[in-house]
């Protein structure tokens, strides 16, 4: 029983120093390996697309949520896939990649384009911090009807807001206001989404 207790109050000061963006080691946070979600994910990524159903289930076991007619094509990769949580409407292109050893919550109507990553977790900058696979982590948030291009990475603790478009190669370093367009590495804000992009692609432009 004490050394149940010891262990419990071991994985509760992990996750306290987790939750606040500190830094832990792979040894440290090995507790949570049981909510990783890699056979499911891979035999995910090896159904045919006529079996929708099966497809479906998969998600349902491998995500935190998954809201109703999500398309997500194979194949994806994630950390633990148990850290994902996906409104309804949502459609992830292939090579989509959840570093999710926190939170990645996205919003309803939600677009991604192909070789995105969504990464909660990055290193510390002096070598000696990195021994065990030192590293920190903070939640992503995408809200409703965000699109993000082709081979963008969002990066830890970014929130990016409604409507927003991130541009294809982007590197998402800073959370990013809703309704703007934002591109470039670093990602900036280039302009606002506006009306006339209601008729934007169907006059000539």
């Amino acid at each position: 029983m004490e050394c149940a207790a010891v262990s419990q109050g071991h994985e509760e000061e992990v996750l306290a120093r987790i939750s606040r963006g500190l830094v832990y080691t792979e040894s440290e946070a090995a507790f949570q390996a049981p909510r990783r979600r890699t056979e499911q994910i891979f035999e995910y990524n090896h159904t045919p697309p006529s079996e929708t159903e099966r497809r479906r289930s998969l998600l349902m076991a491998i995500f935190g949520a998954v809201g109703e007619r999500t398309v997500l094509l194979p194949p994806f990769h994630a950390g633990f896939g148990s850290n994902v949580y996906i409104g309804d409407d949502f459609f992830g292109n292939v090579n989509l990649t959840f570093v999710d050893d926190v939170d990645i919550r996205i919003g309803d109507g939600v677009m991604i384009a192909p070789s995105v990553t969504l990464s909660t977790t990055g290193h510390p900058v002096h070598p000696s911090r990195r021994v065990d696979f030192g590293r920190f982590s903070e939640p992503i948030v995408i809200e409703d009807k965000v699109w993000i291009g082709s081979n963008a990475v969002v990066l830890p603790g970014v929130r990016i807001g409604y409507g927003a478009v991130i541009g294809a190669g982007s590197v998402v370093s800073r959370s990013i206001p809703p309704m703007t367009v934002a591109v470039g590495a670093p990602c900036r804000v280039l302009r606002p989404v506006t009306d006339e992009d209601l008729t934007a692609r169907t006059d000539g432009r």
